[in-house]
């Protein structure tokens, strides 16, 4: 291995560069819209219910059904993708489909399997989530949860569909099918909320998630593979991604436990505590959806092929890029949301039922949530490139520590801030998450240069083109 990258190799890492570039444009550019239309669906619902008892039932409602999703959809994506790339790029695309298929049966049966399991632990369970919750509030969550509950079979359906299409070179129509779901909050809020109350927002969900994976499930039999639910077997790939996707479930089931442990700690403080974290963490989330969301969503299949032809220089060069790139534009977005908190909650959401004491509690959470911007962008990039080299175990420590960190820092700063400590606490934990992402993706390249350089010298292997015209 030389030390000066030869014209070629420089040629495919710019062409890699470039490819995710706009990848993440594509999907950055749609996720503003999709946002968006996220702002306006905040809007309509604060003005309709602000931070009512009836909303905090709603929010604890739905906080179960989408972690769920994330948890076992969104592992199943993590430990699927590194691999998909791989069996298609060396055994073909028909490999692939079946690989696509056993993955989504799995994926359907466990969603089904915990689905059944929330519902009857729901009496159990939302009694600690919601701590604080006077009973007939604790009534209504339990009940808004039940009708919520389709929706992650109908959205983790959804979500693996779109990664599908990813590892495709899609990423634009997928990125953008989630709009239907806040479009129809947006028309039962506004049409239906004063007669069915907070019902209408379970109807509106349950609605838009239907048309949402119906339309991405028509996508991925138009682009090549088809949504089939079959078993092919216990092959290779499948026992690979079997390996990974139990450290990535086990990580899951611990970050979910950090969500579920600010949301009952927020149920401790006085009523409306839940709404603020909520409301405040909405604008976050935007951002970190356009950031973080765009470059790990671009970057993961690009990194998985490069791996998976062991181009260490172009991993390293494409992870230096994009660490430096995600740094520059990130923590100036961070500054600006900080300083703006206050005057952007009082014009997003101060209206209706809304007042000037809801806009003050919610700029304070804000600011708080925002410091961890940066940190969460760069990181995910580290991240990516973990799980694509298949080291998950990693990322379950990662969590592990993330949620000791979690309940410590929560103890002790609500103490001091209320629930804006609440969001404090996250932000500093997420600095932790950064270092240990930027260490061990370090040590793992280190590694996979030191091994290919000690195993013995073989003829040279023209680069295989990573990039679809």
């Amino acid at each position: 291995m030389t030390s000066t990258p030869q014209p070629a190799h420089l040629a495919l890492r710019f062409s890699v560069n470039r490819s995710i570039l706009r990848a993440a444009i594509s999907v950055g550019a749609v996720s503003v819209a999709v946002k968006l239309t996220g702002a306006f669906k905040e809007i309509a619902v604060a003005g309709v219910y602000g931070r009512s008892d009836a909303m905090d039932a709603f929010l604890a409602a739905a906080l179960v059904p989408s972690l769920l999703v994330n948890l076992i959809s969104e592992s199943m994506n993590q430990a699927l993708i590194p691999t998909l790339v791989r069996v298609r790029e060396q055994e073909g695309h028909e490999r692939a489909q079946q690989l696509v298929s056993s993955s989504l049966l799995w994926m359907c049966l466990l969603l089904i399997a915990a689905s059944a399991l929330m519902a009857l632990a729901a009496p159990l369970f939302f009694p600690l989530i919601a701590s604080h919750f006077p009973a007939v509030k604790l009534a209504l969550s339990i009940r808004l949860f039940y009708g919520l509950l389709p929706i992650v079979l109908i959205t983790g359906v959804a979500v693996n569909c779109a990664a599908g299409l990813n590892t495709l070179d899609r990423f634009a129509l997928p990125a953008l099918a989630p709009m239907v779901i806040s479009v129809s909050i947006i028309v039962g809020a506004l049409t239906l909320g004063h007669r069915f109350g907070i019902w209408a927002m379970v109807d509106a969900t349950v609605a838009g998630s239907l048309v949402h994976a119906g339309l991405v499930v028509t996508m991925m039999h138009a682009h090549g593979y088809r949504f089939r639910l079959r078993w092919y077997g216990m092959t290779e790939a499948t026992r690979e991604v079997g390996r990974q996707y139990g450290p990535v479930l086990l990580s899951g089931m611990v970050a979910s436990g950090g969500l579920l442990v600010d949301q009952a700690m927020a149920a401790m403080l006085p009523s409306g505590s839940v709404s603020a974290l909520v409301y405040a963490n909405r604008f976050v989330t935007v951002v970190l959806t356009l950031l973080a969301g765009a470059i790990s969503t671009a970057i993961v299949p690009y990194l998985s092929r490069l791996i998976a032809h062991r181009d260490w220089p172009a991993c390293r060069h494409t992870l230096g890029t994009w660490v430096r790139l995600t740094a520059l534009v990130s923590a100036p977005v961070a500054l600006l949301l900080i300083a703006g908190a206050h005057p952007l909650v009082r014009i997003v959401f101060q209206h209706g039922a809304f007042g000037p004491r809801d806009t003050l509690i919610v700029a304070r959470v804000l600011a708080m949530f925002a410091i961890q911007i940066p940190f969460f962008v760069v990181s995910r990039v580290f991240y990516r490139f973990i799980v694509a080299m298949r080291r998950t175990d990693l990322i379950f420590y990662c969590g592990a520590i993330n949620l000791a960190l979690d309940v410590i820092l929560n103890l002790v700063l609500m103490r001091f801030y209320g629930v804006a400590g609440i969001a404090l606490a996250t932000s500093l934990w997420m600095v932790a998450t950064f270092l240990f992402l930027w260490y061990w993706s370090r040590r793992l390249l280190a590694a996979a240069f030191a091994h290919d350089a000690a195993a013995p010298a073989g003829p040279p292997c023209a680069p295989t083109p990573l990039v679809q015209d």
